[in-house]
């Protein structure tokens, strides 16, 4: 009778320890695989978010750098005899401004404008090489304007994108008011350079403030219209 109960006893043990059925192992592994999409979904969203995030930073830092571009150029602006400081056609924006580099020898003409690259509109920034004479200062200005309207390859690599834009606006305060550099109050200013009298489309002095009025488009980080103010830093106590 004992030795039929030890045997009683290891058919127990062997029953207890006996595999998975195949039905048991697909219904484990269809488990595993659900889990591991619900986890591949999570981790793919979670990606998703963090590049749209860093896109949106990457948007707002670009604009800003875009932004405080052209308070520096600003601020660097350079009144010259018989010459044309700033001038603004509705469509793009040229100035002459002291070069950021110490030891430069010359001014530098800066322009700024609005054109479709690739399908999109962008906000451009141009910029020339130091000028040292006269003559290269009015070639400059006018490679300026040729880049603006026409620009070829050479111009294109000079050429900065900064912003997707829908349309940009300048407006002058002079007088104790804004208006519109193109309104009739335009006067008869010099030529860069040249010594010759031309019709501007702008007056030639540098104004006591300048008005930067961005739209910008949808779907992007900021969107909607963006307004910025420049003070001639003589006129705001050297705050701009």
């Amino acid at each position: 009778m004992a030795r039929q109960s030890r045997f009683h006893g290891v058919s127990g043990r062997e029953k207890k320890s006996r595999g998975f059925t195949l039905v048991e192992l697909l219904v484990a592994l269809m488990v595993m695989a659900l889990l591991a999409v619900l986890s591949w979904r999570g981790l793919d969203g979670m990606q998703r978010a963090q590049t749209r995030t860093q896109q949106r930073a990457d948007e707002v830092l670009t604009l800003q750098a875009g932004l405080g571009q052209w308070s520096a150029d600003l601020d660097a602006l350079l009144q010259l005899p018989n010459t044309t400081t700033i001038d603004w056609n509705g469509r793009s924006l040229r100035l002459v401004r002291r070069s950021s580099e110490p030891n430069a020898a010359g001014p530098l003409v800066v322009a700024w404008s609005l054109r479709n690259v690739d399908g999109t509109d962008q906000w451009l920034r141009w910029q020339s090489p130091v000028v040292r004479n006269r003559a290269g200062l009015t070639q400059a200005w006018g490679n300026a304007a040729l880049w603006a309207q026409n620009p070829g390859d050479e111009a294109r690599r000079a050429e900065v994108a900064l912003t997707p834009l829908i349309d940009w606006q300048v407006f002058y305060y002079r007088d104790g008011a804004w208006s519109n550099p193109q309104s009739s109050s335009a006067t008869t200013a010099t030529a860069p350079a040249t010594g010759a009298s031309s019709v501007a489309s702008t007056d030639s002095a540098i104004p006591d403030g300048v008005r930067l009025v961005l739209t910008l488009p949808p779907g992007q980080a900021l969107s909607g219209v963006l307004t910025r103010d420049w003070i001639r830093p003589t006129v705001g106590g050297g705050k701009s």
